[in-house]
């Protein structure tokens, strides 16, 4: 990790909660212009990536112009991109940090770690991004052939003609970026960056299975139906079926085409390192999501320690269910034979389990004023993934609500089969992805009127999967599983889970292990079953290192509490620990540490 300076909080005499201890000191001159800055940053950073301001519901206004667009994915505009971030890295460089104030260097320091990261991400001349850096600018998980469709589907609103004449022109813009990410997986691989076989056979049945007539394509049909529930006429599905098959489509068969003609030379290694520039594209891409700068080896060994102790906390649980047998994943298996613990893998059942994973979002939400001060304001829901993407996708993933609360925070379940998802599986996701974790600390973040917009919309995983991960925990510490002995077991299982994905992405990516060698190991350790393992494994080999940062940022937070229970005794409380952590925003993990340091200062002297 880049040099970090110590952080100075407000003065300790003056502060009576965590909250105070951040903005205890008024803002100075210094942090106006700063906040000034980042205005400024933020305008350019949406003018780059117009999806962004759909997806925070900003694209109206002064900034309606956005709804019409889409990123330019062209070698000029990655161009741009890198130029952009280079002279805001410029531009952080020339302030003066000694003149701000303590929630002025907290921000600072925080926006100053994403422009040095993504230089050094940038300094790699291939691939794309999902979540987190990919050397893959086409793959299961990257690409504009299944992000835009959902995109266009879920986050496009459309209330008026304004807003489908945007879309029309939005779909024009998607067949364009069909045709730069084709022209950079040639490039791409020109350089020897060239996904495994087996990622580019799940992206060719991806491909397919999305590329349909013009009357059955979601990007169609999506817009012909709410069209007309606003009473906009057909002429909208007339063109959408027109533009389709005129460029989307023949953008889409060209793209088709290429992957065909590049599985032909691709290998089945499946790690970073087999390419030139790939063991230093792996190490930057650790960086960037852990926020650390531990090494593939430490990382490595962390998931081998800890999970050895998770295994021992499973060892009696499991016994109290009879399964006394065999290694903790073979007993884990066992509790798959049990199939009242399945939803039928029909659309009924689909919907039954995703009814069930509301109920216990709805359940945590009554206990969460026993543990935090704050809850943000906004609505959440589990919805199934999409079908069409449901065979690459994540078994289960988080995406915020719009910042006015137009769009809730939502959960996706992979459905795409349900022998994936045991019900004693299922709350610790919905936790996880849900309350108390990404849409609670996402949702305080976006919610904050003290941050300056581009700190609500500035991610790091290993602050915010660390969080969701400590958030299972949580569930169980506020009595979510006091009746479910099972439901505890799977909570269990995923830590497990999550330190096997240090062991796999590292052993892949870094020690070169084979696709099949790193789904055994993760099958053996916690006994899934095998397709949402495979997923899970490819997850890792097309966004190298994202995988990891769950379990290091976990480490950070649970390491910070323990640390906060034992200094202060008495005068510990959970929800001002909790409010310590999550009212700076999302921050890297030193910074992080920082923040609750001067937090813990300032309890000890009142």
């Amino acid at each position: 990790m880049f040099d970090r300076r110590q952080l100075l909080l407000a003065t300790v005499a003056a502060v009576s909660t965590p909250a105070a201890l951040a903005h205890a000191e008024a803002p100075s001159n210094a942090d106006a212009a700063l906040d000034g800055l980042f205005d400024r940053f933020m305008q350019e950073g949406l003018q780059q990536r117009p999806e962004n301001a759909t997806q925070l519901g900003l694209d109206k206004g002064d900034l309606a112009p956005l709804k019409s667009r889409l990123s330019d994915e062209s070698a000029a505009g990655r161009a741009a991109r890198k130029a952009l971030n280079a002279g805001q890295l410029a531009r952080m460089k020339a302030v003066d940090r000694s003149g701000l104030s303590p929630a002025g260097q907290v921000n600072y320091d925080t926006i100053l770690y994403t422009r040095d990261s993504a230089a050094r991400i940038f300094a790699f001349d291939f691939g794309g991004s999902s979540y987190g850096p990919s050397p893959y600018a086409i793959s299961q998980l990257t690409g504009a052939y299944q992000s835009v469709p959902d995109f266009l589907d879920t986050k496009h609103k459309i209330d008026a003609a304004a807003d489908a004449d945007a879309y029309l022109l939005r779909l024009q813009a998607f067949a364009g970026q069909l045709d730069d990410n084709t022209e950079q997986l040639r490039h791409d691989a020109g350089l020897g960056v060239v996904p495994p076989d087996f990622l580019l056979d799940t992206t060719l049945a991806q491909m397919s299975a999305g590329r349909k007539p013009a009357d059955q394509a979601t990007v169609v049909t999506s817009l012909i139906k709410r069209a007309a529930a606003k009473g906009l006429g057909d002429r909208y599905g007339r063109d959408a079926t027109r533009i389709y098959g005129e460029k989307v489509g023949p953008a889409l068969d060209r793209q088709i085409a290429a992957v065909k003609a590049l599985r032909e030379r691709a290998t089945h290694d499946a790690g970073c390192w087999k390419f030139k520039g790939g063991d230093d594209f792996y190490r930057a891409a650790l960086h960037s999501t852990t926020t650390t700068d531990m090494t593939p080896e430490e990382v490595h060994q962390l998931g081998l320690d800890q999970g050895k102790a998770i295994l021992a906390r499973l060892e009696p649980l499991l016994a109290k269910q009879g399964l006394t047998q065999g290694t903790v994943g073979e007993r884990i298996r066992h509790l798959y034979d049990d199939k009242s613990q399945f939803y039928p893998n029909t659309d009924a059942g689909k919907a039954a389990l995703i009814a069930y994973c509301n109920g216990k979002l709805d359940a945590i939400r009554l206990r969460l004023p026993q543990a935090f001060k704050r809850l943000p304001p906004y609505k959440y829901e589990v919805r199934p993934v999409p079908p069409a993407i449901d065979a690459g996708a994540p078994l289960a993933y988080s995406q915020g609500p719009a910042i006015d609360g137009s769009r809730p925070g939502l959960v996706y379940f992979n459905l795409h089969d349900t022998a994936e998802w045991p019900r004693w599986n299922l709350p610790s996701t919905v936790f996880h992805e849900g309350l108390p974790g990404h849409q609670l600390e996402g949702g305080l973040a976006l919610s904050d009127k003290s941050l300056p917009l581009i700190r609500k919309t500035t991610g790091f995983s290993a602050y915010a999967e660390g969080w969701a991960l400590y958030a299972e925990q949580l569930a169980d510490e506020l009595g979510m599983y006091e009746d479910d002995p099972l439901g505890r077991i799977g909570w269990l299982k995923a830590q497990l889970f999550r330190c096997g994905r240090c062991v796999v992405d590292t052993g892949i990516h870094h020690m070169r292990w084979s696709r099949e060698q790193a789904i055994a190991y993760l099958t053996a350790l916690d006994g899934d079953a095998v397709g949402s393992t495979t997923r899970e494994v490819e997850r890792y080999c097309a966004t190298p290192a994202q995988a990891c940062s769950y379990k290091i940022g976990h480490t950070v937070w649970t390491s910070l509490r323990a640390k906060a229970e034992a200094e202060l005794g008495s005068k510990y409380d959970i929800k001002d620990f909790h409010e310590a952590g999550l009212s700076c925003g999302r921050v890297p993990l030193d910074v992080l540490s920082s923040v609750i340091g001067r937090y813990i200062d300032a309890r000890k002297a009142m």
